[in-house]
């Protein structure tokens, strides 16, 4: 499919999703200044993705999003769910 093929079928769809997005931040914002939560941090960080020139957004922002250590946890006992970011901080790349 072209580029112009590309932007002609899905820009509604995603502009409903940046718009989507946008009203996200300003909701969290509204709620005021409690500290940085570590999803807050990886959210900002893969925005930040979103910016960037060349291929494979999608790839680097699941990347930064997923917990990077390949070592089991001995228990998941405490834990309620996913989180959807990782709170050990930055991926390594």
């Amino acid at each position: 499919m072209s580029r112009q093929a590309v932007v002609d079928r899905y820009f509604m769809e995603h502009r409903a999703k940046l718009l989507d997005v946008a009203a996200f931040l300003d909701r969290v914002e509204r709620g005021g200044a409690e500290g940085d939560d570590f999803r807050m941090a990886a959210f900002r960080r893969a925005v930040a993705v979103l910016a960037e020139p060349g291929a494979s957004r999608a790839r680097r922002i699941l990347e930064l999003l997923s917990d990077p250590t390949d070592t089991p946890i001995d228990s998941a006992a405490g834990l309620k769910g996913a989180f959807g970011a990782y709170p050990g901080g930055e991926t390594p790349a």
